[in-house]
C-alpha cells in the first residue's frame, strides 16, 4: 500500500520506528477515514515532500490539493499530519534516550578523573548538592492528557518490542496493541472543549510524580550508586509550582494550595503503602534460618501482627506494624482512609524520618545476615524514595509580583496604624520601616478589621503554607519567588508577610522557614541583580538566614528577557548577571543557587539542558541549580520513565561538570570574548528594540499576521494570556508572544538581531568564539535550529493577512532581510555550507518534520483568512484550532 505518512526519510537513526509507526497510522486512516480521505492525504503529502526536495512538480500543486478539501475533510487531514508528527516525536525521543552516551554520569565521573579531579571534591559537590526539575503549569502544551496517554502506552508496547517480545505481558501481539492505541487516537478528541482549571494542572504535573518520577529516581539511584562505588546523597529531588504560582493568575489561590498538597500527599503515601505490602511478599526469612538482630525483633514484637503464620517471620511482622503506622499517616494526614489499612492499630509517623528510621533498622537487619538486599533490592529503593519524596512529593514554590506585596504590605501597615503612606516612601525608608517590624514579634493583621479582597487572599495563601509546613514538614514549601524584584524591599516584605504566619520569627537568631527569592526578569533587571544581591546580603538579619541555611537562591528568567531586549542580549544578560553575582555572593559567605527560569522554545531559553548547564560560567553552578520545566518539554523529557532516566542523568551529568571540571578559556581568552559579545549584544539589542518597540504599527502587524488571537482559544492553561486588558506588547506574556511567532514560521524570538550583529564582528574571532566557547556555541546551536524550523516564504504567506499594504511590506521587510543576514553569518562562522551541515541528526529530524509543516501552515492560513472575514461555520474556528496544535505539535519546542 501507499506509505502515507511514512516517506521516504532522510539518513536518521530509528527510521524503523518511524516507518512501522507511519505505516500503521496510514492503515488507521484509509480504515477509519475512508479511501478518499486516505488517498487525499497521500496526495498532499507526496507533493509537499516534492515541494521540499526542490522537484519538479509546480508548486502551486500543493496548494490546489489543499484547497479541494472541503471543511470536513480539513479536519480529518489535520489530525492524520498532527498524529504523524507525535508518532515521529516519540521515536525520536526513543532513540535520544538510547543514545546520548555524553550525558552520562558514569561517563562524567570518568571525564573528571581523567581531568584530574580530586574523588574527595565530588564527595564534597555532591554532599552539598541540589538539583531540582521544577515542573511548573505554563501553557504552552496543546495536547490532551488523553493523548499523551495514549502515546506513552505505544512507547512501553514498543520497549517491549525491541526486547524482542511479540506479545504483551496480557497475550496480546504488541503490532496489533500498537495499532489499535493509534487508532484509539484516531478517535480521541484532540482540542479542549473546556478551559484548564488549577486543579486539571494539579492532575496533569500529578500525574508525571506519581508514575515517572516517583519510579525513577530511586532507580537511578542505585545506578549513581554503583557508578560512584557508595552511597550517592539525595541530591536531585523535583519541585513544583503548581497551585503555588499566582503571579498573574487569579485562580491560584489557598484552595488550590492545598488541594496540590493533599494530593501529592496522597500520591507518596499511597505509592509507600504498596511498597511496603509488595516487601511484606518479598523478605519471608524465617528466624529458623537467620540470625534475628535485636532491632528487628523489636519492631516485629510493637507491630501487633500476632498472626501464627508469621511467628518466625520477624521481618514480615515487622512491616506488618510499618504498613499500619504508615496506613493511619495516610489517615491523619489525608483525611482518608489507606487503600488497604488492614486490621491492626497504630500511631501516625510524625514525619517522614521515622518512616526511614524503620526502614533503614530492617535494611541494617538484613546486613548483619549477610543478605545482599540492604543498599539496593526494593527496600534499598523506598528507603531513598522516602529521602527524596519524604511526605509531600515534590517541593512546591510559591511565586507572586513584587507589586502585590508592595499594596499588601502597604495596607496592613496603614490599617495598622504604623504608616499611612508606605507606597510613597523612598526604598531607604521602606527598608528602615520592615527592618523595625521584623525585629519584633507583633503581628500586624487583625482577625477583626476588614480587608481588600487581595490582602484577605494573599493572607490565606500565607496560612495555608503555614499549615502545610505543620502537615507535611518544611519541605513541603521551601522557596518564596518574588516577580519582578527590583529592590531589597521587595524581599523584605515576603519575610514580613512570612512572619504573619509564623514562618518567619524575629529573635536572635532570626529564621525564616521559607526562603525569599528574587526573579530578574528584564534585561534591566538582569544589570540591576548584583547591586541588590549585595545590598540584601548585607542586611545583618538576612546575612545570618542565609548563612544558617547555607544557601541562598535567585532566579533569572529567560523568557521576559528575551520579550525584552532579544535573543542575544537575553542570553549574554543572563550570563553576565550570573558571573556577576558570583563574586557577591563569595563576599558574602553564602553559597549562590541560581534557578533557571527556562521554557521550551529557544526564545524562552530552550534547546539540550545538557548544552545549557555546561555552558553556565565557570563558578555559577557549583553544584546547585533549579531548572523550570513546563508545557510540552514535560511530556517529551518525562513523559515515559525511559526518557526521563535520560534526561534526569543528563541533569545530573552536565551539573557535575559545569561545576567540577577545570575552565576551557584561559582570562586573556575570556576577556576578549566577553568584548566581542558586548559590542555584539549592543548592535542586537538596538535592531530587536528598534523594530518591536520602536516601529510605528509593528503591534498591529504582529496581532494581524500570526494567530495570537485565536490561540487564547486553544483553553490550555488556567492562566491569562496578558498581565493586563491591554493590548501593548509589554503586557503580553512571553509565552504567546514566542508561541505566535512559531505558529507563523518566523520564529522572530529566537533570532532577530543577530544577523546585524555577527555581521559587525570579526569573522577570524567569531569562529574562535564558536569554537571554544561553550556559552556561545550553544547560543548559536541553539539559533541554528530555530532557524531551520522557520520559513521566510510560509511567513510571507502569514504577512498577506495584514491589511494594511504599506505596513506589511515594511515590517516584513525588515525581517526577512535580517533572517537573510543572520542565516548567512551563521553559515560564515560556523563554517557550513547549509544550516545543521555539522548535526546530522537533528538535521534529519527537522527535515523529516517540513513536508508535514508546510501543508498545515497553508489551511491555517486559508481558515485565518475566513475566520477574520466574518464566516461563523464552527468547522473553521475548529480547524484553526486543531491546525494550530498540529503545528506545535510538528515545531515540538514551540512553546
Amino acid at each position: 500500500m501507499a506509505t502515507v505518512l511514512a516517506p521516504d526519510l532522510p539518513p536518521i537513526a530509528n527510521n524503523g520506528d518511524v516507518r512501522f509507526l507511519g505505516k500503521l497510522l496510514g492503515d488507521v486512516i484509509r480504515a477509519q477515514g475512508g479511501d478518499r480521505l486516505f488517498e487525499a492525504t497521500e496526495a498532499i503529502r507526496s507533493a509537499s515532500v516534492d515541494r521540499h526536495r526542490g522537484g519538479r512538480e509546480d508548486h502551486r500543486a500543493l496548494d490546489l490539493r489543499l484547497e479541494a478539501l472541503g471543511l470536513d475533510e480539513t479536519l480529518d487531514f489535520v489530525r492524520g499530519f498532527m498524529l504523524f508528527s507525535m508518532l515521529a516525536n516519540l521515536a525520536e525521543d526513543r532513540q535520544g534516550a538510547r543514545t546520548d552516551a555524553d550525558a552520562d554520569f558514569a561517563a562524567a565521573l570518568r571525564r573528571l578523573a581523567q581531568e584530574g579531579v580530586d574523588p574527595a571534591a565530588i564527595d564534597d559537590l555532591l554532599a552539598n548538592a541540589l538539583i531540582a526539575p521544577v515542573l511548573t503549569a505554563h501553557p504552552t502544551e496543546v495536547r490532551r492528557k488523553s493523548m499523551i496517554d495514549h502515546r506513552n502506552r505505544i512507547a512501553e508496547l514498543l520497549a517491549l518490542r525491541d526486547r524482542g517480545a511479540t506479545e504483551t505481558p496480557d497475550g496480546d501481539l504488541i503490532d496489533e496493541a500498537v495499532s489499535r492505541q493509534i487508532a484509539l487516537l484516531w478517535r480521541t478528541r484532540v482540542l479542549r472543549r473546556e478551559r484548564l482549571y488549577v486543579a486539571d494542572e494539579v492532575e496533569t504535573a500529578l500525574s508525571y510524580l506519581r508514575d515517572v518520577f516517583l519510579p525513577t529516581l530511586p532507580a537511578l539511584y542505585q545506578r549513581w550508586d554503583r557508578a560512584l562505588g557508595r552511597r550517592v546523597p539525595a541530591f536531585l529531588r523535583p519541585g513544583s509550582w503548581i497551585g503555588g504560582d499566582r503571579d498573574g493568575n487569579p485562580f491560584v489561590d489557598a484552595a488550590s494550595l492545598r488541594t496540590a498538597l493533599a494530593k501529592a500527599c496522597e500520591a507518596v503515601l499511597g505509592a509507600y503503602l504498596d511498597g511496603v505490602h509488595a516487601l511484606g511478599a518479598e523478605l519471608s526469612i524465617s528466624a529458623e534460618h537467620a540470625a534475628i538482630p535485636d532491632g528487628v525483633r523489636a519492631l516485629a514484637d510493637r507491630s501487633g501482627d500476632s498472626a501464627p503464620s508469621r511467628a518466625d517471620e520477624p521481618y514480615r511482622r515487622a512491616l506488618s506494624g510499618i504498613h499500619t503506622r504508615l496506613a493511619a499517616t495516610h489517615l491523619h494526614l489525608t483525611g482518608k482512609p489507606a487503600p488497604r489499612p488492614g486490621a491492626l492499630k497504630g500511631e501516625p509517623y510524625p514525619d517522614p524520618a521515622a518512616f526511614r528510621a524503620d526502614l533503614v533498622t530492617l535494611a541494617h537487619g538484613l546486613a548483619d545476615t549477610g543478605e545482599t538486599l540492604s543498599s539496593g533490592g526494593a527496600l534499598g529503593r523506598l528507603i531513598r524514595s522516602v529521602e527524596l519524596f519524604g511526605f509531600h512529593l515534590a517541593t512546591l514554590d510559591l511565586r507572586q509580583n513584587s507589586a502585590v506585596h508592595e499594596r499588601v504590605v502597604a495596607e496592613l501597615l496603614s490599617v495598622a496604624g504604623v504608616e499611612p503612606d508606605y507606597l510613597g516612601l523612598p526604598e531607604d525608608a521602606r527598608v528602615a520601616l520592615l527592618r523595625r517590624e521584623l525585629a519584633g514579634p507583633r503581628p500586624l493583621a487583625s482577625r477583626y478589621t476588614a480587608y481588600s479582597d487581595e490582602t484577605v487572599s494573599e493572607l490565606a495563601i500565607l496560612h495555608a503554607a503555614a499549615q502545610a509546613h505543620a502537615t507535611y514538614g518544611p519541605a513541603a514549601i521551601a522557596n518564596y519567588v518574588v516577580s519582578m524584584a527590583k529592590s531589597v524591599s521587595d524581599l523584605l516584605e515576603v519575610n514580613l508577610l512570612l512572619k504573619e504566619v509564623g514562618l518567619y520569627r524575629p529573635g536572635d537568631p532570626p529564621t525564616a522557614a521559607i526562603m525569599a527569592v528574587p526573579l530578574f526578569e528584564t534585561i534591566e533587571d538582569l544589570e540591576a541583580a548584583p547591586a541588590i544581591m549585595r545590598a540584601w546580603l548585607a542586611t545583618p538579619e538576612v546575612a545570618t538566614i542565609a548563612k544558617a541555611r547555607g544557601h541562598q537562591e535567585v532566579m533569572i528568567g529567560y523568557s521576559d528577557s528575551n520579550k525584552d531586549g532579544g535573543y542575544l542580549t537575553s542570553t549574554w544578560s543572563l550570563s553576565k548577571a550570573s558571573t556577576a553575582l558570583a563574586p557577591v555572593f563569595a563576599e558574602a559567605g553564602v553559597a549562590m543557587q541560581l534557578f533557571h527560569g527556562r521554557g521550551g522554545a529557544v526564545g524562552r531559553g530552550g534547546g539540550s539542558a545538557f548544552a545549557a548547564i555546561r555552558a553556565q560560567p565557570p563558578g555559577t553552578v557549583q553544584g546547585r541549580i533549579r531548572i523550570t520545566e513546563q508545557g510540552e518539554v514535560i511530556a517529551g523529557k518525562y513523559g515515559t520513565r525511559e526518557s526521563a532516566l535520560a534526561n534526569l542523568e543528563a541533569m545530573a551529568s552536565a551539573t557535575l561538570l559545569a561545576s567540577l571540571e577545570p575552565p576551557r578559556l584561559s582570562n586573556a581568552e575570556n576577556d576578549r570574548f566577553a568584548a566581542a559579545m558586548d559590542s555584539a549584544s549592543t548592535t542586537a539589542f538596538r535592531t530587536y528594540r528598534d523594530l518591536v518597540y520602536g516601529t510605528e504599527g509593528f503591534r498591529t502587524f504582529f496581532r494581524q499576521l500570526t494567530p495570537i488571537a485565536e490561540i487564547a482559544g486553544l483553553k490550555i492553561g488556567s492562566r491569562p494570556a496578558s498581565r493586563t486588558k491591554s493590548d501593548r506588547i509589554e503586557d503580553l506574556r512571553a509565552i504567546p508572544w514566542v508561541f505566535s511567532w512559531a505558529q507563523a514560521r518566523v520564529m522572530l524570538p529566537g533570532w532577530y538581531g543577530v544577523g546585524g550583529a555577527l555581521a559587525e564582528g570579526d569573522p577570524a574571532l567569531l569562529a574562535d568564539m564558536a569554537d571554544g566557547w561553550p556559552l556561545f556555541a550553544a547560543t548559536l546551536a541553539n539559533m541554528e535550529m530555530v532557524l531551520a524550523k522557520s520559513d521566510m516564504a510560509v511567513a510571507a504567506r502569514y504577512a498577506a493577512l495584514v491589511e494594511d499594504e504599506g505596513l506589511r511590506d515594511a515590517i516584513f521587510t525588515r525581517i526577512r532581510d535580517e533572517w537573510h543576514r543572520t542565516h548567512d553569518a551563521l553559515l560564515r562562522v560556523t563554517g557550513q555550507s547549509r544550516l545543521l551541515e555539522h548535526h546530522p541528526a537533528l538535521d534529519a529530524s527537522i527535515r523529516l518534520r517540513l513536508p508535514y509543516i508546510e501543508p498545515l501552515n497553508l489551511l491555517q492560513i486559508e481558515l485565518l483568512k475566513r475566520h477574520r472575514a466574518g464566516e461563523t461555520d464552527a468547522r473553521v474556528e475548529e480547524g484553526i484550532l486543531l491546525s494550530i496544535n498540529a503545528i506545535a505539535t510538528a515545531l515540538r519546542n514551540s512553546g
